[in-house]
Order: C-alpha cells, then sequence, then structure tokens
C-alpha cells in the first residue's frame, strides 16, 4: 500500500512540474503576443500620422492654413503651428486635461490608460498610453522632466490650456 501511495505522489509531483512547465511557456507566449500587439499599435498610429502630414498642404511664406480635416484628426499638430488645445483629437484633449489635473507630479502612463478608458493592467494598453504621451512631448505640448512623469509646459506655453488655480 505504502509504494502505491508513493507512486501517486510522484506522479503527481511529475504532473505538476509538467504543469508549471507549460505555464511558463504559455505565460511567455503571451508576453510575446503583447509586445507584438503594442509595436503593432504604435506602428500604426506613426504610420498614420505620418500619412496625415504627407496629406497635409506644405506652409507658404510662414503661414499655417487653417482648414478643417475632413473625419477623424489622428495626427497631433506641433504646439507652434495650432491656435490651443481645441485642435488635438478628443484623446489627446483628456490626456491634456489630466495632465493640467497631475500638476507639479505629472501624469503617468498607466494613470493615462486610466484616464483613456482603458485597462490599466493590460500592459499593452500602458504602451500606447506611453505612445500618446511621448508623442505630445515630441510636439510640444507636454515635457517629460522626470522619466515616465509628463507635465504641461510653462503655463505661458500651452494656449487653451487651465492649470488648477490658475486665473482665481
Amino acid at each position: 500500500m505504502r509504494a502505491v501511495l508513493e507512486a501517486r505522489q510522484k506522479a503527481a509531483a511529475a504532473r505538476g512540474r509538467q504543469l508549471e512547465d507549460e505555464l511558463e511557456r504559455v505565460r511567455a507566449a503571451l508576453a510575446d503576443a503583447e509586445e507584438v500587439q503594442r509595436r503593432r499599435v504604435i506602428g500604426l498610429e506613426e504610420y498614420l500620422e505620418a500619412l496625415a502630414e504627407e496629406e497635409a498642404p506644405a506652409e507658404v511664406a510662414g503661414e499655417v492654413p487653417r482648414r478643417k480635416p475632413i473625419g477623424p484628426r489622428r495626427a497631433v499638430p506641433h504646439r507652434r503651428n495650432a491656435a490651443g488645445v481645441k485642435e488635438l483629437s478628443p484623446e489627446y484633449q483628456v490626456l491634456m486635461a489630466a495632465a493640467a489635473d497631475a500638476g507639479a507630479d505629472g501624469l503617468g502612463a498607466r494613470r493615462a490608460a486610466v484616464v483613456l478608458g482603458w485597462d490599466s493592467a493590460s500592459a499593452s494598453r500602458v504602451e500606447g498610453a506611453r505612445a500618446r504621451l511621448k508623442r505630445l512631448v515630441e510636439r510640444g505640448w507636454l515635457v517629460e522632466q522626470k522619466p515616465g512623469r509628463f507635465t504641461l509646459p510653462a503655463p505661458h506655453q500651452v494656449p487653451g490650456v487651465e492649470r488648477p488655480g490658475a486665473g482665481s
């Protein structure tokens, strides 16, 4: 009887190790798939942005034409070429408002994902939010003074964004 119980215990332990190995394999595959998805989301955004920039008419004598875009606006205009935050798409306007609310502490990518209504537990969603914040930095709308913390530049530099407590 003892030998049967020991054999069953060994078989159960071996099966447990097999399942743990399989779980590790599945977790690695999931992480790889999330990374691929994150890269594709960022690639698609960059492609759409580049496409929108290609289709934009060239500046003439330093003057920026003010025509309304047709369809959804994907590209983030450079801050120097924009009259205000209202020219950003609604998602980016939400991020700018959240950055203003965050104040000097700055807005993190995980919080940005929550503000956008995304699952902050998903690494690909957090990275997508981080990519949007980085794009706002590249275009002069936000600054990243600390790694991963995005804040508004000096108050006079961003037209149309009210800082909390300003103007009161």
